[in-house]
């Protein structure tokens, strides 16, 4: 399998999460400034609710993702408040053209007080697990 992960994050939570889910596919995690240039089967799309949406910065990525490379989008994030960005990430994805796993990894993130520590070593180990079950 091959694989790629792409982050979006204002607070750092979310690259976390990122960092521990490449360092288990073995590959580098990027902010979504990085396009995606190689094949690849899965792409892990790391990404939160910022107002009550998904960044337009994060739309704009998915939107410009060639379908010819990109296999699945596989998503996964931390918020505060909200959880899954699934279905916003998903109606973006269907406009390209890309399918989305089923699966996604959500966890709290720590915002203005709100989650102090998260997401903690447990989180990370739980992405860790969850980005196993595609190797």
């Amino acid at each position: 399998m091959r694989f790629a992960v792409r982050y979006y994050t204002k607070t750092g939570n979310t690259k976390r999460l990122a960092e521990a889910i490449s360092k288990e596919l073995g590959v580098e995690a990027l902010p979504i400034s990085e396009p995606v240039d190689e094949q690849v089967d899965f792409l892990f799309m790391g990404n939160s609710y910022y107002a009550f949406d998904i960044d337009p910065e994060v739309k704009k990525f998915v939107s410009s993702l060639d379908k010819e490379k990109v296999g699945k989008i596989v998503n996964f994030g931390s918020a505060a408040m909200l959880n899954s960005t699934y279905k916003k990430v998903k109606a973006v994805a269907d406009k390209a053209g890309i399918a989305m796993d089923e699966k996604e990894f959500h966890c709290k993130g720590e915002f203005k007080g709100i989650h102090k520590g998260r997401p903690n070593e447990n989180d990370l180990k739980e992405a860790v697990e969850f980005a196993k079950q595609y190797k």
